[in-house]
């Protein structure tokens, strides 16, 4: 059976992964389903080697760090026990690799941003690769918790809110106790509000009324010396004088009566 090795690299970053296909699952000839090694090289860095348990764990650390890392919410990943740890350290981030061999100090490597990105996008096409079949147990994307949304913020902003909130509560309290409170009593809404209307200087409204009533004469009744009383309603212009003529005296219209 021939070994078979896949290749994965980056600018700065080659991922190695080598092994053989499972028979037994029915994998064809090109799979790798059993996993005899692999290898990781950085430019300027040693190369790091291990097996499967090492892949797996710097699985689990590599793409949760890089992921907090964006959010901007940096931690470290990887207890102290465990194969592979990550932790930023200053503007770089600390890769470490345990051995499983006893009295075996671990290997670190100091990556900048470039090259951690280069890893990132190494483990993300072994996992994509369909010819990996080794049921790798990629990490789970979680939500950043609280505590971690938290630290995004500064402490200056977090607490900018709640101080203004609570200076324009005491200023709107301090302006409504130099506000005067009304006394009980003090106030009239009908004050200054009379039910007579203002006469002209020199006249009242009665007088001015009964002025008007004077000048106004009643129908039927006589009027003041040198005017004419208008006729009321009622009454009618009486008929003009018609002429008599008397037989016995022969007196004809519009002549006097001669004497005897």
């Amino acid at each position: 059976m021939i070994k078979l090795s896949h290749r994965y690299e980056q600018i700065s970053c080659r991922l190695t992964v080598e092994g053989f296909p499972d028979v037994s699952s029915g994998q064809g000839s090109q799979a790798i389903g059993i996993l005899t090694g692999w290898s990781l090289a950085l430019a300027g860095h040693t190369e790091l080697e291990g097996k499967r348990d090492h892949l797996e764990a710097l699985l689990q650390v590599v793409a949760p760090y890089a992921r907090h890392l964006i959010s901007g919410a940096p931690r470290a990943f990887g207890d102290p026990v465990s194969p592979v740890a990550v932790h930023p350290d200053g503007s770089r981030h600390r890769l470490e690799l345990r051995s499983s061999q006893p009295n075996t100090p671990p290997m670190a490597l100091h990556l900048d941003d470039a090259e951690l990105a280069d890893l990132v996008r190494c483990l993300d096409q072994l996992l994509l690769d369909p010819r990996l079949q080794l049921n790798l147990q990629a990490p789970t994307p979680q939500p950043l918790r609280r505590s971690e949304l938290r630290k995004r913020v500064p402490l200056g902003r977090r607490i900018a809110a709640p101080l203004c909130g609570m200076a324009a509560l005491g200023l709107a309290g301090a302006v409504s106790w130099m506000v005067p409170i009304p006394k009980p009593g003090s106030f009239n809404p009908t004050e200054g509000k009379g039910t007579s209307s203002v006469a002209a200087p020199g006249n009242s409204s009665s007088s001015g009324k009964s002025a008007v009533q004077e000048k106004t004469p009643t129908p039927g009744k006589t009027a003041p010396p040198g005017k004419t009383a208008a006729p009321g309603p009622a009454e009618a212009p009486a008929p003009a004088p018609q002429a008599q003529t008397s037989q016995g005296t022969g007196t004809r219209p519009g002549s006097s009566p001669t004497p005897r």
